[in-house]
């Protein structure tokens, strides 16, 4: 048996691949196991490390202009029968795709192939490519129940939830933790230079209130610009590129500041630790405003929304956390609302949903 697990881009797309992968290895230790993308270095570096071959393809995202729209079709055309030649060669017998752009060579060739095709989709609004392949998926697995009606009636889904990579362990309430409070922001694996602007200037004026707080910012690739603003106003704070131990980071932290992006909630879920969201404004279909909303409902979470506040948003940024940083009661309670959106299971149910079809048994997840 052969599975090929088409997407990457961004650590939100390819994390949860990669932790069905594990997970579908542990299941079956003679499955083959092939990862593809567009070539990016961030996913072969990411696929290489769990120990999986990795193969890239041409693709790109849609345009809006006359000319970009040719050039995507024809990455597409030229990334679709590429991946098309690579799962015939390679005898797939299953293809699973990770959302995005990246996903689509091998997704669309797995349909002309008649090769069975499994979509994992993380936020609440379907992405373009999920919504474009969902007609020949034999499947669709969604991180939220509120994902269906965005979707054809006739489209087969499964509400698993969203996998997190692994190393996340049982968590512990926020009540229950022993550690020196913790501030955590996060931008997303690309980095966001509003937040990496905003931030510095909100924390400047809370500096009396984060007195004995450590705090770590994860700026995205570029450090220094970062690195100067927080020098500038005299803040000590810890900033990093990227991190490989998000897992053991998370339950360590008290208070996130983060983007809303499918897996990243999916991975604050897993840790129960409260955040106070900034959904990136020019997502597509507004997707990370309605993943957000998921979780303020829940009472898991605070929203800035940086469209309501386009002068000076770091003034509302500093009144909200202000709040939640003088609030312990509040943030133990959103801790809680947190854990209760966890789900610790998607990894293995979807891994079971594979192994179903690769077997020709009757689906183990109820539709």
């Amino acid at each position: 048996m052969h599975v090929v697990f088409s997407g990457g881009s961004t650590g939100g797309h390819l994390f949860p691949g990669l932790a069905v992968a594990e997970q579908l290895r542990a299941h079956l230790p003679d499955v083959r196991i092939t990862f593809c993308g567009n070539g990016q270095p961030f996913d072969r570096m990411q696929v290489h490390s769990a120990g999986f071959p990795y193969r890239g393809f041409p693709s790109g995202p849609l345009s809006r202009s006359i000319r970009g729209l040719w050039e995507f079709y024809r990455r597409q055309q030229r990334g679709a029968r590429m991946a098309g030649d690579f799962l015939q060669s390679q005898q797939a017998s299953l293809v699973v795709g990770l959302g995005g752009y990246a996903s689509a060579p091998a997704a669309r060739a797995a349909g002309r192939q008649k090769i069975p095709l499994v979509l994992l989709e993380q936020n609440v609004v379907p992405g373009r490519a999920t919504r474009w392949l969902a007609r020949a998926a034999d499947i669709v697995c969604l991180t939220y129940e509120e994902t269906r009606q965005h979707l054809r009636p006739d489209v087969m889904v499964a509400v698993t939830g969203n996998p997190v990579r692994k190393g996340f362990k049982k968590p512990q309430r926020l009540a229950d933790r022993d550690h020196t409070p913790r501030l955590l922001i996060l931008g997303g694996s690309g980095g966001a230079v509003d937040m990496n602007e905003h931030i510095p200037r909100a924390l400047y004026r809370l500096r009396d209130q984060l007195a004995g707080w450590n705090i770590v910012h994860v700026s995205g690739p570029s450090t220094a610009p970062t690195e100067r603003l927080y020098s500038s106003f005299d803040i000590k704070v810890t900033v990093r590129g990227f991190v490989t131990n998000m897992p053991e980071l998370l339950s360590s932290s008290s208070l996130v500041i983060s983007r809303a992006g499918g897996t990243t909630l999916s991975e604050l879920a897993a840790s129960g630790v409260p955040a106070l969201l900034i959904p990136y404004p020019h997502a597509t279909d507004d997707h990370q405003r309605a993943n957000a909303s998921v979780f303020v409902r829940a009472g898991a979470a605070e929203m800035l929304d940086l469209r309501e506040f386009p002068v000076r948003p770091h003034l509302q940024l500093a009144d909200m956390l202000s709040r939640l940083l003088t609030n312990d009661v509040r943030r133990r309670h959103m801790s809680d609302a947190m854990l209760s959106l966890s789900q610790p299971k998607a990894s293995v149910d979807i891994a079971d949903l594979l192994v179903d079809l690769l077997c020709g048994r009757p689906q183990t997840i109820a539709a």
